[in-house]
């Protein structure tokens, strides 16, 4: 049992950073590589071990470029008191005006709390907070 362990444990480690490289290609496409390389390294465990990391890592999105936090901080707009923590992650209800980023359609922006945030346009997910 104990070994079966540790082959779970060392399949997770392979599977990490090919997974998380391969970030960008989402979830499904993460799950794949992650179960192809977990079985590869550790058979039918690893495989299981592979997808669910793959997936998981696969969900991870790049930060946004410079260029669009520099867009964000130089845009004059006004700021909206939001009474919730204005942190990565959180979804912004539709009462908080969003504007779009020219040239970058995946990337929306806002200033809440006198905070600037660059937000994900179809979920409303805060990417990050500019300071």
């Amino acid at each position: 049992m104990r070994k079966h362990m540790l082959a779970l444990a060392a399949a997770a480690a392979a599977v990490a950073l090919p997974g998380y490289a391969l970030a960008q290609a989402g979830t499904v496409a993460g799950a794949a590589a992650g179960a192809a390389t977990g079985a590869v390294v550790g058979g039918p465990v690893g495989a299981v071990a592979g997808g669910i990391i793959g997936g998981t890592m696969g969900t991870v999105a790049d930060p946004p470029p410079p260029e669009v936090r520099t867009y964000v901080v130089h845009e004059d707009r006004p700021s909206v008191t939001y009474e919730g923590d204005v942190v990565v992650g959180a979804t912004l209800p539709q009462t908080v005006e969003v504007y779009p980023v020219p040239r970058y359609k995946q990337y929306d922006y806002t200033v809440i709390n006198n905070e600037r945030v660059i937000v994900d346009p179809h979920t409303r997910k805060v990417i990050e907070v500019v300071r």
